[in-house]
């Protein structure tokens, strides 16, 4: 019989959250912003909640071999250093819960969306965003992201299409939006068909163009060249690390043929000399100062995509990593703004994701102990629950592949005779720490009926997309191959976690703030997206 996991609710730090928030706020609307800010950079972690911060703050904390500095992340950073912190709702016009392209075009324009709509208003009418009114003011702006740059939070700052999943169109109104600055993968929109063609004219450029360092393979459906068209624009092309380091001026970067390398893979090659890709840390240093020439200043959306992807998955593992990419590149920022009163830095998320969360269970009961306090002078102290050793967090930070590597890369790779329940337990024993039986394999790998799946087409290419299901079941949001989540149900009890679903919730997300006290006073406040963007427009038009 599977023993009853138990969790936390989030009601008390979301109370907490309020009450520090409201706080902050007070204080600093004692001191009006004046027009002394002129840059804006906005941080958005897609799918990153309260938990999945809790998860990068109980690692940095209580892991006894965390990586992290002094055990301080950038959120302590931002909050010791006079910052502000407050909650933002996040569900767009009619419905409780959001998606990307809604919760995005929210964040950027300040108006409701409807679900999976880029950059328009509840109606459908497009919205002027937050980066085409600093165009306007004659300041720079840019977009990073380590997605693809038509995914659909980018695409909500600089596109207006009626739904996310046209990427084709989204490349060409970001295109001509203009941002100065556009860092991401997703180069399949953005070279015609003809490249499809190995042979072809087209192939050959773009091969000796990118210096083999992305793939090469169209998704347009025409012949529309948009890094032809980008460069009479006057933008400098990059497809790799040195590529990115070595241009000036106005500079479309795209590093991957869909989304970049997961935070997994990042960590383990960092250090690499045959590393080419930049991480987001590298994109965003180089997007600030492309934009910080510009002395009227400028807006900067980065955002770190891949935490919701893992948390789409159920992904632990990669979901702290992906953390520690967001927080490195937070820490990077901070570092540039320091001693500036020039800039106001917005960290928050589109999103919540997974309904994650670090939980006690009834699994390998701890042993009794003898304590020398005087109230168990004869009695054992003996916990009625396994509350969790925080070594379970060191195990989970070294996890050596993603569970999409595990099946994809290894596991589905293998000669059909050999994709047993043996060798997937192998496979996963092998690179993480959470050993798994044959038994429990095969459970995996029978994967469970799931009828909350319709035809259609989901915003990462597949053809099945799902309907809504009942609360708690584990299904994966862009497919119907729900193996990553049955492995982390089988793990689960072990790296002392829960999830609720594979797909999105809707929990308020943090929002943390630092600038001029007058500047990032508004968010320190319980808020909704469309208030938070609000804010943000007044800052950075001085309006």
């Amino acid at each position: 019989m599977r023993k009853r996991v138990y969790q936390f609710t989030g009601l008390a730090l979301i109370i907490v959250i309020i009450a520090t928030g409201c706080s902050g706020m007070q204080a600093g609307r004692m001191a009006p912003d004046s027009g002394k800010t002129k840059n804006v950079i906005l941080i958005i972690g897609d799918g990153m909640g309260p938990e999945q911060v809790g998860l990068l703050l109980s690692y940095a904390r209580q892991a006894p071999h965390t990586v992290i500095k002094d055990r301080k992340t950038a959120f302590d950073r931002m909050m010791n250093d006079g910052g502000v912190m407050g909650i933002s709702m996040t569900y767009p016009s009619g419905v409780l819960v959001t998606d990307s392209a809604a919760s995005g075009t929210q964040l950027a324009t300040g108006q409701f969306a409807g679900s999976e709509m880029i950059g328009a208003d509840k109606d459908g009418n497009p919205v002027e965003t937050i980066l085409e009114k600093t165009i306007k003011t004659g300041k720079s702006t840019g977009l990073v992201s380590d997605t693809r740059l038509t995914h659909a939070t980018p695409a909500a700052f600089a596109a207006h299409q009626p739904h996310r999943s046209m990427e084709n169109e989204i490349a060409v109104d970001m295109l001509n939006a203009g941002p100065d600055v556009m860092l991401s993968g997703g180069l399949r929109y953005w070279i015609p068909q003809e490249a499809n063609d190995k042979d072809s004219a087209v192939y050959k450029e773009l091969a000796q163009m990118t210096q083999g360092s992305v793939k090469i393979k169209s998704k347009r459906e025409d012949s529309r060249n948009l890094l032809k068209e980008a460069q009479e624009k006057g933008y400098a092309l990059a497809f790799n690390r040195a590529q990115m380091e070595a241009a000036e001026g106005r500079l479309l970067g795209l590093f991957a043929y869909s989304a970049m390398p997961d935070g997994i893979t990042v960590t383990h090659t960092l250090n690499s000399p045959e590393r080419t890709i930049p991480t987001l840390k590298e994109m965003s240093a180089k997007a600030l100062q492309v934009l910080s020439k510009n002395e009227k200043g400028f807006f900067l959306m980065i955002e770190a995509g891949m935490i919701d992807w893992a948390a789409h998955n159920n992904d632990t593992g990669l979901m702290l990593h992906e953390m520690m990419r967001l927080n490195e590149t937070v820490d990077y920022v901070l570092d540039w703004v320091k001693n500036r009163e020039d800039t106001l830095v917005i960290v928050t998320a589109d999103h919540t994701t997974g309904g994650f969360g670090i939980s006690y269970n009834a699994k390998d009961l701890p042993d009794g102990r003898n304590l020398s306090g005087t109230l168990f002078q004869g009695r054992e102290f003996k916990p009625g629950y396994n509350f969790g050793n925080p070594d379970v967090l060191d195990k989970i930070y070294n996890q050596q592949l993603s569970y999409g590597d595990i099946f994809y890369g290894r596991f589905d790779s293998l000669p059909k005779e050999q994709q047993t329940p043996a060798m997937l337990a192998k496979i996963v024993n092998e690179y993480t720490e959470f050993d798994i039986s044959e038994d429990q394999a095969a459970r995996v790998l029978a994967t469970e009926e799931n009828p909350f799946f319709v035809e259609g087409h989901s915003s990462l290419g597949n053809k099945l997309v799902p309907k809504m299901g009942p609360t708690g079941a584990f299904f994966v949001y862009q497919t119907d191959d729900n193996r990553q989540n049955l492995l982390a149900r089988e793990v689960a009890a072990d790296q002392m976690v829960v999830w609720n679903t594979g797909t999105h919730t809707a929990t308020p997300v943090l929002v943390f703030a630092k600038g001029s006290p007058g500047a990032m006073a508004p968010f320190g406040d319980v808020l909704h997206h469309t208030q938070l963007s609000r804010y943000a427009i007044e800052v950075i038009t001085n309006r």
